[in-house]
């Protein structure tokens, strides 16, 4: 009895370490949606990693994150290939609410994808344990994929 009381209380305490990212192509159109989600405190402490420069106490403490800085970020640690091109996203918006962050981003593409590349290392520099889920919506097809430190990149063909 004592045993399976302790996991549950174990699996409370430990962090999940989880984002998720969501990929719609637009259709009749050469774009694609994205739209991101996770953790704002693990989002900051990667950050830091990412650019140690920024004064992010200042930033959490007066201000949420800027537009421009998570654009930067997110097109630096997730890309996104459709027909071996590298797209470059563009926040469209950024909400903080709960200790999480929501993006939606807008990629433009070819109207057709026939493959598409996606290498996702959020997070993977600070929690062995991360998990990067995507969600993919291309030409009615959907693929799902979890990325992790160890298998950061994942290729599909529709």
């Amino acid at each position: 009895m004592l045993k399976i009381l302790i996991l549950p209380i174990l699996l409370i305490f430990h962090p999940v370490h989880v984002t998720l990212t969501t990929i719609d192509q637009v259709q009749g159109a050469d774009s694609m949606k994205v739209f991101f989600r996770m953790y704002y405190d693990d989002f900051l402490r990667d950050y830091k990693l990412y650019d140690p420069r920024c004064n992010l106490e200042k930033i959490s403490v007066n201000q949420s994150f800027t537009a421009d800085l998570a654009n930067k970020y997110f097109n630096d640690k997730v890309h996104i290939y459709i027909n071996n091109k590298l797209l470059t996203g563009k926040v469209l918006t950024m909400n903080i609410q709960d200790n999480e962050i929501f993006l939606n981003l807008l990629y433009r593409s070819d109207k057709d994808p026939k493959k598409i590349k996606i290498r996702n290392q959020v997070l993977t520099g600070l929690y062995s344990d991360q998990t990067n889920m995507i969600f993919i919506s291309i030409n009615k097809n959907e693929e799902a994929m979890r990325l992790t430190p160890e298998h950061y990149k994942e290729t599909w063909s529709f």
